[in-house]
């Protein structure tokens, strides 16, 4: 590109333009940031771009000079501004910073979409800004300075705006404001540029009045400018009135942080726990249930034989999660409710909730931290958190509760169709004893009730706890089949929850298990519901078509104890009938011996001889083992070698480093894959997925907040909670769970 000689009066008036239309930009990414961290960076690229315009303008440089000279700020001024904590003295870059410049131009902008807002300057997000209005910066310049008509310019300053919305957060910084600006300097500034193109009339009017042009010149201006203001501000005063405010949708709803449900455990593994630890702890109260409404946590449909969890299927099962947003269960059937939640010992990922959540709006000091890590899953009513709830977190829920049904209502209702993941290691005898129950049941709600009824009518209640009849916690396929095997059925909540999805889906029926909490008789519908371990409870939903998930308790009443702990057997043994004894054998009538005429012969001989023989046989199988074992026990002691390397490093987050690579190579031998230079997050995800080992994920997080934090850690702090430490001078690793997987405790 080439320029004609401009005035110094049109290149102040573009460059000035220019700079305001991309402060517009810079304004944009202050929530993401939640701060004016991100200046130095953002402010510093717009000075370099125009800067470089104005130098390649007057000089006439050609696009190719201007594009290495925008190549060469970026690498120069881009650890000073972006990249600090990289460079020497904060001014000068090192290889890092161009490393991670390098690669930032392509992976910053995943890194920033896929970070949970606010995002820090320190993990290298400002590289964004920097390189996005640093290149719009020459453009704009460029255009402006070197083009006849300023509406070139536009264009890429817009970009500039777009984008920074885009990579923004659903909440705009001032949109009002950004918005009345970026018209206001765009329509002034081309209104100037019409004035004094020298092809707006055939004759000027300065050569025969330059008085009269001046003034004509001036009212011109003059009038443009209030029919701005007045156009703006008519225009901000309607838009605050007539236009009802809606979130913005960004690229963060579509490129969200990768979220694996299997991270996180299935709560009903602690259902026995919170009733123990905190059976009378308040956890959080409610304001506002209705009576019969059921406050819940997690919804349950996958079971491997060990444990009933949310199942990652994929869209429609329990575990596909969205993040939060507004207007969300749309098409949901029932009466609404508002319901104000106040958090107290309660301190896990799942967020309590009723009914099909409309909107989930936090409150309190985290709420947008909170807001931004939450996600919901329609299908199953059900949110969990990325951040644990803490004391002192409260929200509102606009929530639609479900319709009651009972039997009558359900009578000529079939079971939904809808698409469940298949169990595995399921008891074998369950199947047989379901078709057995529902052997005379003709319609699909008759056959939910008698598998029902056969549960809490034929079993006995007890947590196991201190005073109260014998009773295994857990659900795994051994347990459930105990519990109905058993001379007695006893458990509580989780096994008969447990046990009748298990019968229900041999039967085909659509069932899942669903853990939260209501309160009593007594405490229904009252003002206030506190809930605790006492009122924590676990029901069976199952699906019919026309009605959705209806709830069914087949959990006997609490009430309803065996009385003592001699169980008596469910059906009348046998009476035992004695044998009479065999009749008597009569003996056997042997051979007679005959008299052996064969020299004795000399015992001792033979004897050395077997002991060669035994010897000589012995020496080759170990000489043979030995050469066959040889690779094993090269590989052993170099592993053994290896290990000691890395236990005995010098520097502490050394050390932390060779536990994670530990980690990692005795999950591959387990057979997880994990890519060649992964991060210690990929590793964790790999590891998790093969071996279904998800606390490995919070041990990958651990070691990089130690071994990349702001100094080198301690021995002491690198041995975190559910490590094992062997001395002061020993690499820390993760108890071994079972599997021989090493995961946190």
């Amino acid at each position: 590109m080439t320029a004609a000689p401009i005035s110094t009066r049109r290149w102040i008036v573009d460059l000035t333009a220019s700079a305001l239309l991309l402060a517009v930009a810079v304004v944009g990414f202050w929530p993401t940031f939640a701060g004016p961290s991100y200046l130095p960076a953002a402010v510093g690229a717009v000075v370099l771009g125009l800067g470089i315009a104005a130098v390649s303008a007057w000089r006439r440089w050609g696009i190719l000079i201007v594009a290495g000279l925008t190549i060469a700020a970026y690498f120069v001024f881009g650890g000073a501004l972006a990249l600090p904590y990289t460079t020497i003295a904060g001014v000068v870059p090192t290889l890092d910073t161009l490393q991670k410049l390098a690669l930032g131009a392509i992976t910053s902008w995943k890194q920033l979409l896929t970070t949970v807002a606010p995002v820090a300057v320190t993990d290298g997000h400002a590289l964004v800004p920097f390189l996005l209005l640093l290149v719009t910066s020459v453009l704009t310049g460029s255009l402006a300075l070197r083009l006849g008509h300023a509406g070139w310019a536009l264009i890429p300053a817009g970009i500039a705006v777009g984008f920074g919305i885009a990579l923004g957060v659903p909440s705009p910084a001032a949109p009002l404001v950004q918005g009345a600006v970026f018209a206001l300097v765009s329509v002034g500034w081309l209104a100037l540029r019409q004035i004094w193109a020298p092809s707006n009339a055939a004759v000027s009017v300065s050569d025969v009045d330059p008085t009269r042009a001046s003034h004509m010149r001036w009212r011109r201006i003059g009038a443009g400018g209030a029919v701005l203001a007045l156009a703006a501000g008519a225009g901000i005063a309607t838009s605050a009135v007539a236009q009802p405010y809606e979130p913005r949708h960004v690229f963060r709803d579509t490129i969200v942080p990768p979220f694996n449900i299997r991270e996180y455990p299935s709560p009903l593994q602690s259902y026995r726990k919170t009733v123990r630890d905190d059976l009378d702890d308040t956890l959080f109260t409610v304001q506002g249930l209705p009576k019969g409404a059921r406050m819940r946590l997690a919804a349950m449909d996958d079971f491997n034989g060990q444990v009933y969890n949310v199942s990652d299927a994929g869209n429609g099962s329990s575990g596909a999660f969205t993040p939060l947003r507004g207007n969300m269960s749309v098409d949901a059937e029932g009466t609404r409710a508002t319901l104000k939640v106040d958090i107290g010992k309660y301190e896990e990922v799942w967020i309590p909730t009723a009914g099909q959540v409309n909107e989930l709006v936090f409150t309190g000091d985290r709420a947008e931290q909170l807001r931004r890590s939450t996600y919901y899953n329609e299908g199953s009513a059900t949110a969990i958190t990325t951040t644990p709830l803490a004391r002192g977190d409260s929200y509102t829920l606009e929530t639609t509760l479900p319709v009651e049904r009972d039997d009558e209502d359900l009578g000529d209702a079939e079971f939904g169709t809808v698409s469940m993941p298949e169990q595995s290691d399921v008891p074998e005898e369950l199947s047989g004893l379901a078709a057995d129950i529902t052997e005379d049941a003709k319609t699909p709600i008759d056959k939910v009730s008698k598998l029902e009824l056969f549960l809490a009518e034929g079993g006995f209640f007890s947590h196991g706890l201190e005073g109260e009849v014998i009773s295994r916690a857990g659900h795994t396929s051994e347990r459930i089949s105990t519990l109905i095997g058993g001379d007695q059925m006893i458990g509580d909540d989780e096994q008969y929850a447990v046990a009748m999805t298990l019968l229900a889906r041999e039967l085909d029926i659509p069932a899942r298990v669903v853990m939260g909490f209501y309160p009593d008789e007594e405490q229904a519908g009252s003002a206030s519901f506190t809930a605790n371990g006492d009122t924590l409870h676990a029901w069976v939903e199952v699906n019919f078509a026309g009605h959705g998930w209806v709830a069914f308790d087949p959990t006997p009443p609490e009430d309803k104890v065996p009385n003592d702990q001699n169980t008596k057997p469910r059906a009348d043994p046998k009476p035992q009938v004695l044998q009479p004894p065999p009749p008597p054998q009569e003996p056997v009538d042997l051979p007679p011996t005959l008299p052996d005429d064969r020299e004795p012969e000399d015992d001792s001989a033979n004897i050395w001889g077997i002991i060669g023989v035994i010897l000589a046989i012995g020496g080759i199988s170990l000489g043979v083992i030995a050469l066959l074992a040889s690779p094993f026990i090269v590989i052993g002691a170099w592993k053994a070698a290896r290990r000691r390397t890395r236990r005995n490093a010098q520097h502490t987050s050394d050390r932390i480093s060779g536990g994670w690579d530990e980690l990692t190579d005795r999950a591959t031998d387990y057979g997880a894959r994990t890519a060649p230079g992964a991060t210690r997050v990929e590793d964790a995800t790999a590891v998790a997925s093969t071996l279904a080992v998800p606390a490995v994920s919070v041990l990958a997080d651990r070691a990089d907040a130690q071994v990349f934090g702001p100094s080198d850690p301690s021995p002491k702090r690198s041995t975190p909670s559910g490590a094992r430490s062997t001395g002061s001078s020993r690499a820390w690793a993760p108890k071994p769970a079972s599997g021989g997987v090493c995961v946190p405790g």
